[in-house]
Parts: structure tokens; C-alpha cells; sequence
């Protein structure tokens, strides 16, 4: 019995320790995040160094963005969303290819924006202007179609 309290007490000293480690690793990877936050969903933590996530753009920005009537183009997604995590792959190395100021939205850490923008599902892309929207693409889509939206709302190809 002696024995079996003392692999128990090994067991959950292993368990502490490694969500005490998991919690100084993660405290430590979102110093100076994009988000402005210090309480982090996993999922964004994990995106943090991904090159495909590096336009971040916090409400408040993307509201004074949008009302300011620039035209403006907003990539909405979710790091737990699967069409999300196959769309960026394709849809960030598009837009830096075209030359465009693809901002992306997290609606993980930020779902006020849900409700606040009338986002529906994700991964959805919206293009503003004068301070509507203009033009969208609601879940995944193909490059060519990615493609044909820049081309009609951001480049004039």
C-alpha cells in the first residue's frame, strides 16, 4: 500500500511540474503578442511564431481602420477553426504576393467581433470601403477564387 501512495505522490509531482513548466513556457511566448493580451488561448499561443499570422489587427485598431473609410481588407478566423488552418496557408502567401494589406482578425481572442462585424462562420474574408462592406468570400475557397477577390476589390487587376 506504502508503495502505491508513494507512485501516486511521484505521479502527481510529474503532472505539477509539467503544467508548471507548459505555464512559464507560455507566459514567456506571449510577452509583446500582437494581441495586446496577457491571457491567451492555447490556439493562439501555438500561431504566435507561424509567418502565415503576422498581420495581426486588435478591434479597437479595426474599428478606427474601417470607420476612417480606407479600404481596408480583414481576413476573420479561428485558430481552432480546420478550414481556418487550411485556408491561411494558402491565402497569406497570396496576399503577400499580391501586395496586399491582408489584415487578420482572431475571433478566438476577440469573439465581440462575431457579433460586431455579423461574421457567421469562419474563415471569412471581407473588403471594405468608405466603411462597408463591400465584397466577401465566407468559408474556404480556392486560390484562384482568393485570387479573383484581391483582383476585383484591391489590386484593379
Amino acid at each position: 500500500m506504502k508503495k502505491v501512495l508513494i507512485f501516486g505522490g511521484v505521479i502527481v509531482l510529474i503532472f505539477a511540474a509539467i503544467v508548471l513548466i507548459t505555464n512559464m513556457q507560455n507566459s514567456t511566448a506571449t510577452e509583446g503578442n500582437p494581441y495586446g493580451k496577457d491571457d491567451l488561448n492555447q490556439a493562439t499561443i501555438d500561431l504566435l511564431d507561424d509567418e502565415n499570422y503576422q498581420n495581426q489587427i486588435v478591434p479597437e485598431d479595426l474599428e478606427e481602420r474601417i470607420s476612417s473609410g480606407e479600404p481596408t481588407t480583414v481576413y476573420f478566423f479561428s485558430p481552432t477553426c480546420q478550414y481556418c488552418q487550411q485556408t491561411t496557408p494558402i491565402l497569406a502567401p497570396l496576399a503577400e504576393e499580391m501586395n496586399v494589406d491582408l489584415l487578420q482578425h482572431n475571433l478566438l481572442e476577440f469573439d465581440n467581433s462575431w457579433n460586431e462585424y455579423g461574421i457567421q462562420s469562419t474563415p471569412t474574408l471581407v473588403h471594405y470601403e468608405d466603411g462597408e462592406a463591400v465584397d466577401g468570400i465566407v468559408g474556404a475557397a480556392t486560390e484562384e477564387d482568393y485570387r479573383a477577390f484581391f483582383e476585383r476589390n484591391v489590386t484593379g487587376e
